[in-house]
């Protein structure tokens, strides 16, 4: 589900802990059969992991908002076998860059769609492959009524404070890690530059690229960031810490207390960093919420990889 529809379901299940908004949207989540995703790689061998308390579910979430538009996508919860799904570029028109893709969904749930392939499959269109991050959440209820009550209350109450950073997953970082871990050690079958390997995530999934550069060492962190409507709470910042392009919307209403802090930290460490603050796009625009700016965010993130030389064909 998109930030748009989890902030909107904060407003409808807990109204007290953010300013009013009517009308409301209508929402449906229906559980659907997990997909049959052939082409995914698990992180870590198979039973090295222990077994989730719930078991792994997918749902389709739909909502009617207010302003006509409508949403239908797939999200999955109670994730317990991480894995990554290569979408790779036309061979011709490859660069040899890669980008692990990060979901958001406050640690409770990844919006596969919105924020996983529909990235994933503009990066290969436009030479770069992706790898589609389905990483360890915290646990939530297996019944679909109690899961939207849950992350209403989560939501509406990062809304009331402002404060985001008490969302979290450690597991998560180790998922990122052991992502771009396996897509080096997979280079040459690829056709990867091992020295071009970043991430891109959204919201939660900002924040786990982010503990991905905080906890990597060495080589091991990615090779550059895209953190799209992450936390912009400050963090100390590595020496050594990668270019950083970061994109928000202004009426985002779980950042728009936090000003540019960890923009301000990347700048203070003498570690190169560009910000789009776009003025409206909300929350979880994911590739652009049509009528505003947010569009651009793709085309501005790939030009920026170009100015900085990473996309230069590999050889």
């Amino acid at each position: 589900m998109t930030g748009r529809g989890w902030i909107a379901l904060a407003a409808l299940i807990a109204p007290v802990a953010i300013s009013a908004q009517a009308p409301v949207p209508k929402f449906g989540l229906a559980r659907i059969a997990a997909p049959a995703d052939r082409d995914a790689i698990p992180l870590w061998p198979m039973g090295s992991l222990p077994a989730g308390g719930t078991a792994e579910r997918w749902g389709r979430m739909t909502a009617d908002f207010p302003d006509g538009t409508h949403m239908d996508q797939r999200i999955v919860r109670n994730v317990a076998i991480p894995t990554m799904t290569p979408v790779l570029p036309d061979p011709a028109k490859a660069t040899g860059a890669a980008v692990v893709v990060a979901p958001g969904g406050a640690f409770l749930s990844l919006s596969m769609d919105s924020e996983g392939f529909a990235i994933a499959r503009w990066l290969a269109d436009h030479g770069i492959a992706a790898f589609v991050l389905k990483y360890r959440l915290n646990s939530t209820p297996d019944d679909e009524p109690a899961f939207m009550r849950k992350v209403g209350e989560t939501m509406g109450a990062a809304i009331a404070s402002g404060e985001t950073d008490n969302l979290r997953e450690p597991r998560a970082t180790q998922d990122a890690l052991q992502a771009l871990a396996l897509i080096r050690q997979g280079a040459a079958r690829w056709g990867i530059d091992p020295a071009r390997v970043g991430m891109v995530g959204f919201s939660a999934g900002a924040r786990t690229a982010m503990q991905a550069v905080l906890n990597g060492r060495g080589t091991a962190k990615p090779a550059f960031l895209g953190y799209i409507y992450g936390s912009m709470m400050p963090v100390a910042v590595p020496a050594d810490a990668p270019p950083m392009f970061a994109a928000l919307a202004m009426n985002d209403p779980l950042l728009r207390k936090q000003g540019f802090g960890i923009v301000d930290a990347w700048r203070q460490a003498g570690r190169p960093v560009e910000l789009h603050a776009y003025e409206r796009g909300d929350h979880g625009f994911g590739i652009g919420r049509p009528g505003t700016t947010s569009t651009l965010v793709m085309d501005e993130f790939r030009l920026w990889l170009a100015t900085r030389g990473l996309l230069s064909p590999h050889r």
